[in-house]
């Protein structure tokens, strides 16, 4: 646990990175819609309300910086259209901030409502594949589009620590420090022979945000029996503030 509790001060924020174990693939894509870019399919490996980051596993990704990108975003039978600029390219991978539109901001709320969150959620502590999960980390449910919950527990099973990811945003608890929240500004792939696993470096909200609280709250809320039991589900909700 040392490395995942690694701490960063900087001038002005506070942040802290965590090393947390990585899902070898994702139900969500996104297809430029481009006739010159019509094979072009992504992988979606990060995303917000404002922007997402995407990866090619093949073949080159032929956008500039400051380009235009138009395409939808497809999620296990749902889709949304959306546009934006090319942020930066590196390698196979490209970001793209979206256009601010409010009737664009409403759709991807909705896109991202819990409902559909918690229909994709899966408990992989559960599945039966060859995924390298760490020591005391007991349960880990994932949801595409960058939504993931990790709980701990010491080995008395008395919990150790949960860690809720949305969108680009964080709600944490650990034993005898309590809980923050916080946004993700960096997020890395770091695979090793053994492992896949990502880095995060959070930055710490310098006062709880509530926002985050409740939609951690209704996210947990909504999960059944088959992605948590009750007493974890009911711990959670404890330590969010009910």
């Amino acid at each position: 646990m040392d490395r995942v509790l690694n701490l960063i001060k900087s001038d002005y924020k506070e942040t802290q990175k965590r090393i947390l174990p990585r899902f070898p693939f994702t139900y969500l894509t996104f297809k430029d819609n481009h006739p010159d870019c019509s094979n072009h399919v992504f992988e979606v490996k990060d995303i917000s309300y404002t922007g997402m980051q995407l990866i090619k596993k093949d073949g080159e990704l032929g956008y500039a910086l400051n380009s235009r990108i138009e395409g939808e975003l497809h999620w296990k039978g749902i889709s949304l259209r959306l546009q934006g600029l090319v942020k930066w390219v590196n390698g196979n991978t490209l970001g793209v901030g979206f256009s601010k539109d409010i009737d664009f901001v409403e759709s991807i709320q909705n896109f991202f409502s819990v409902e559909n969150i918690i229909s994709s959620m899966k408990p992989i502590h559960k599945a039966q594949m060859d995924i390298d999960i760490p020591a005391n980390l007991r349960y880990w449910i994932r949801g595409d589009g960058q939504v993931e919950v990790f709980v701990w527990q010491h080995n008395d099973h008395e919990f150790m620590k949960f860690v809720i990811i949305f969108l680009r945003r964080f709600v944490e608890w650990e034993d005898a420090k309590g809980i923050q929240s916080g946004k993700i500004i960096v997020n890395r792939d770091i695979d090793t022979p053994l492992s896949q696993e990502d880095e995060f470096v959070f930055e710490i909200d310098q006062k709880l945000d509530q926002e985050k609280i409740d939609f951690s709250l209704q996210l947990v809320r909504n999960m059944t029996d088959e992605l948590l039991p009750q007493h974890v589900r009911e711990f959670l909700l404890f330590k969010l503030g009910l």
